[in-house]
């Protein structure tokens, strides 16, 4: 598939699937992560990392893949920023995205790997599960893109997934496993299928990803970056063993003290990444 059938796949996936409202109010797309109320604590939190980086005060705030900007927690990154630019392919995104922000907003239609802005724009920029959706050509130089048009004295902030995370990866994998081989029996012996669809099985659009090694061999001679964490625990996890019955609550308060403790170490070697950059203020 060409990176133009690739990018148009996304596009269409977006406007006439990924965010379109369902009867309980909440975007399809949003079937892709955790809202149980067992793991709204830790998520609300991993949210709040991203914002720890990003100035307080700017003009524009660049959100680069921005979607219908989706959660709540979103919003708390506009805080002192004048306007958020909120950029992306679907244009029912923006729409959406606009129903939220109004003239806080401005709305562009773009491709996150080809940003038709000017450089050293952006006071704070970030992305959010945006890099993945790309052909892998793209992935180099969208994260050139998000650099370049980062004012300098500022901060990026990209958040991702690993193709083949080494603290969750191989229980992922075997969760996968038996889930195949449940819906395999279940057909086999005309039993109804579990109700739980893991997240390999859910019907979506494209996605290529890269591990931490990867992105080191790549971008270390382009600029300095920090690989920290945004969440460690994959969403088919949290459905796996999460759940209150099970002590999840606690469990999810210790992993995060834990990911506080050793940010670099999960953000590494767990699922999500919270990859930061920032350009120096006597360069251009």
């Amino acid at each position: 598939m060409t990176d133009n059938n690739v990018k148009q796949q996304v596009r269409e996936f977006y406007d006439q699937v990924g965010w379109q409202l369902e009867a309980d109010g909440l975007y399809q797309n949003a079937r892709y992560e955790d809202l149980r109320p067992v793991s709204a604590e830790y998520i609300h939190k991993c949210h709040g990392r991203v914002g720890r980086h990003l100035k307080t005060t700017g003009k524009y705030l660049l959100d680069a893949g921005s979607g219908p900007v989706q959660y709540e927690e979103y919003m708390e990154y506009l805080r002192g920023f004048q306007y958020r630019v909120c950029a992306d392919i679907s244009i029912v995104a923006l729409k959406e995205a606009r129903k939220k922000l109004g003239d806080r907003g401005l709305y562009v239609v773009c491709d996150v790997a080809n940003l038709p802005f000017k450089a050293n724009t952006f006071e704070g920029v970030m992305s959010m599960h945006t890099i993945h959706h790309l052909p892998r050509e793209d992935h180099k130089k969208a994260y050139r893109e998000l650099y370049r048009v980062l004012a300098p004295d500022s901060t990026a902030v990209v958040v991702n997934g690993w193709s083949s995370p080494g603290l969750v990866g191989r229980v992922d994998n075997v969760i996968k496993l038996v889930a195949r081989v449940r819906r395999w029996l279940g057909d086999t012996l005309k039993r109804r299928k579990r109700a739980v669809v893991p997240e390999s099985a859910a019907t979506g659009t494209h996605v290529a990803k890269y591990n931490a090694a990867w992105l080191k061999r790549e971008l270390a001679s382009e600029f300095p970056f920090r690989i920290l964490v945004w969440r460690s625990i994959s969403v088919l996890s949290l459905r796996t063993f999460i759940h209150d019955r099970r002590g999840g609550r606690t469990f999810l308060r210790w992993l995060y003290q834990m990911e506080e403790r050793f940010p670099r170490f999960f953000g590494e070697q767990g699922q999500y990444p919270l990859i930061v950059f920032s350009k120096p203020a006597n360069k251009g």
